[in-house]
């Protein structure tokens, strides 16, 4: 999987745009980030992961999910897109679109899907 198709992906969602973040490529909702690409072109940074979550994820699937110290106390995990499926990385922007989105718009594409 690659950034581009994380955007494919996010793009059909209201209320989502391309942004930067860092200094890198970042998708927005609402002008808040919905998930970003990490400096290293590969690492996707996904907000929205509770800690007790991302630590399932990390021992579950230690090639696709990770955090650095960094990110320790934040409720984010780190994807390597490259070891990365949509069927990995779409129920989580989804959830994380869903959390940024107005709630008339989420309602909307509720009754539309």
């Amino acid at each position: 999987m690659t950034f581009d198709d994380v955007r494919k992906i996010a793009l059909a969602w209201p209320e989502v745009e391309d942004g930067t973040s860092y200094g890198t490529p970042a998708l927005k909702v609402r002008k808040k980030m919905l998930v970003r690409l990490k400096e290293d072109g590969d690492s996707l940074v996904m907000p929205g992961v509770p800690r007790d979550e991302r630590e399932m994820l990390v021992e579950s699937r230690p090639k696709v999910f990770y955090f650095t110290d960094h990110y320790r106390d934040y409720p984010m995990v780190l994807i390597r897109l490259s070891k990365a499926s949509r069927a990995i990385v779409e129920p989580l922007l989804r959830r994380q679109w869903r959390t940024l989105a107005s709630k008339k718009v989420v309602k909307g594409h509720d009754a539309n899907s």
